[in-house]
């Protein structure tokens, strides 16, 4: 690997990017497309790390007055001679992010923005001693610049909320041309306003601002803005005549955002691991964007180089390190039963059909449950499959590692659900203990009616058994007093499941069967032959236990039946 181009690991900046000898995916073409389908602002809603920073830095790199234009050779955009003399490096550029613009409080979070909005105008420090502004245009700077006794940035609610405006029209006085506005994640700020109860008042901010910077703003030549959600209900950006959104379900611009196949090909070709495609198709491909496959750029570098360094074998979880799984919590804890069949379809494979609404606002989200499938499709935690039909999009989980989260949050509920039930915990628990067969198959079906299956009916015999497996462990665990092992040696091989209640001093022996098609009793027939083949309680009696317990278990679906040996 010696010589190679460094993978990008959480690299953001263009300028970093193409000077630190990083490996780099091409997506100028995105400035050409930007330029012949002109609008005064831009929005590009979509998921999560699906390189929309890094598309923001190659813009203010590409369109700022004094930026290096060697950035971009050899790159396509390169090759647009034209649009390079007449474009590049020709405009003032306003570029913030509002990723970090965050807190538990109003007054915290419009800090935040302040102290962001004002690092930005002190970029412009040489507007300070131009002798092109005005005294009371040099007020005005000063004004957006100034530090208070406590080194922070002072401007009132007023002048914050014309700021963009303001430095736009000052930029403009100074280079005699018209500004480019750059606003990354603008939805941020009310994502974390919502999640903590200022919602309102972060919202009528956020219109001040955008109402100034982009709808009065006559120093404005051209904004873009990206996001995860597409929010209108708000007016927050009523009164533009030349607003264009693109969305994931947009042809124009899909193959910018994420990695497409050709892209993930030549990847994995360029550090030797070509041999790993299909695992990375399986795992981070799958997001349909207009009519393109796309896969999510941070897993892939991220595999990529664990791979690079052996690391990593397989395929891991990247996406849940870096994004909140609240929306599938909430999602699954809030489903009735017509959706806990819904999520089971998914799980399994298949897609379901919904009126996707993509003018969400925050405050929608808790008004009804079915706008929760919309919020998953917009963050990316599904997608489309195929064109809509009658309004209605047909969605699916669209890879490995997505459905893996939704296991994990499936997982996670279903436990939290069984620790409220203490009365049927113990009930259950007690059957076991009282070899009363009959009892623990009536509890469990209960269980199994009320979880949401998450086995994959494509999967080996043995998979779908550790579903059942994993989750009987799960509710036995909640005995604080019992030892609940899973696969422990004993005898000629591991069990299931093994028990020491030891104020009783009993042990359980617990072997799972998957009932191919419902057969239920040849499945507890072949439980029975391995418990008494194979000796599974010697190591119980050895830790003392005097009465032992067996128990054959088949399942299928949500059924099962258990017999006790």
């Amino acid at each position: 690997m010696t010589g190679k181009a460094m993978l990008p690991m959480g690299i953001e900046n263009f300028q970093e990017m193409r000077t630190g000898k990083f490996y780099y995916v091409d997506k100028t073409g995105l400035i050409k497309t930007l330029l012949e389908n002109f609008g005064k602002v831009t929005l590009f809603t979509r998921p999560r790390r699906f390189g929309k920073t890094l598309m923001m830095s190659m813009l203010r790199y590409f369109f700022e007055t004094g930026s290096d234009s060697s950035l971009f050779d050899g790159l396509k955009i390169a090759r647009e001679k034209e649009l390079c003399d007449r474009y590049m490096g020709t405009f003032p550029v306003i570029s913030i992010s509002l990723k970090d613009v965050s807190g538990r409080t109003f007054e915290s979070a419009k800090e935040s923005l302040r102290t962001l909005i004002g690092n930005e105008a002190v970029r412009f420090s040489f507007l300070a001693q131009s002798d092109q502004l005005s005294d009371t245009e040099h007020k005005r700077y000063q004004m957006l610049i100034h530090i208070d006794e406590k080194g922070s940035f002072d401007m009132g609610n007023g002048l914050m909320e014309d700021s963009l405006r303001t430095l736009s029209q000052l930029l403009e006085k100074y280079y005699g041309r018209k500004v480019i506005l750059l606003i990354d994640e603008y939805d941020v700020p009310l994502d974390y306003a919502y999640r903590f109860g200022y919602y309102d008042d972060m919202a009528e901010l956020v219109k001040k601002l955008f109402g100034q910077a982009l709808k009065t703003n006559e120093s404005l030549y051209m904004a873009v803005l990206t996001g995860c959600l597409r929010i209108s209900k708000e007016s927050i950006f009523t009164g533009l005549n030349n607003f264009s959104v693109y969305t994931v379900k947009d042809v124009r611009y899909n193959e910018y955002f994420g990695f497409t196949d050709k892209e993930v090909l030549q990847m994995l070709e360029y550090y030797g691991r070509a041999d790993q495609y299909d695992a990375v198709k399986e795992w981070y491909d799958g997001y349909l964007f207009g009519n393109m496959s796309i896969y999510c750029p941070w897993d892939v570098i991220n595999y990529c180089d664990g791979l690079r360094d052996e690391s990593v074998a397989e395929p891991q979880n990247y996406w849940v390190n870096t994004s909140s799984n609240d929306i599938i919590r909430k999602f699954v804890s809030q489903a009735n039963a017509s959706m806990k069949s819904e999520i089971e379809l998914l799980i399994n494979g298949g897609s379901v059909k919904k009126k996707i609404r993509q003018e969400l606002t925050y405050r929608d989200l808790d008004s009804q449950t079915d706008n929760l499938w919309s919020v998953l499709f917009t963050t990316g935690y599904l997608t489309q499959c195929g064109k809509d039909d009658h309004g209605m999009t047909e969605l699916i989980i669209p890879n490995k590692e997505i459905q893996w989260i939704f296991e994990e949050q499936i997982r996670d509920w279903f436990a939290g659900e069984t620790q409220k039930n203490t009365q049927r915990l113990e009930r259950f628990c007690c059957a076991f203990a009282e070899n009363d067969a009959a009892s623990v198959e009536e509890i469990f079906n209960d269980y199994l009616g009320d979880m949401i299956s998450i086995r994959d009916t494509n999967a080996r015999k043995n998979m779908k058994e550790n579903f059942y497996h994993g989750l009987l462990l799960g509710i036995l665990g909640n005995k604080n007093d019992w030892v609940v092992r899973s696969n422990a040696e004993s005898g000629d091989g591991y069990s299931d499941i093994s028990i020491e209640i030891r104020k009783k001093l009993t042990g359980i022996v617990i072997e799972l069967k998957y009932a191919e098609d419902g057969t239920f009793e040849a499945g507890c027939r072949e439980a029975v032959k391995q418990l008494k083949d194979r000796n599974y309680e010697e190591a119980l009696v050895k830790n003392g236990m005097r009465t032992i317990y067996r128990y054959g278990i088949a399942c299928y679906r949500k059924c099962c039946r258990v017999v006790s040996v």
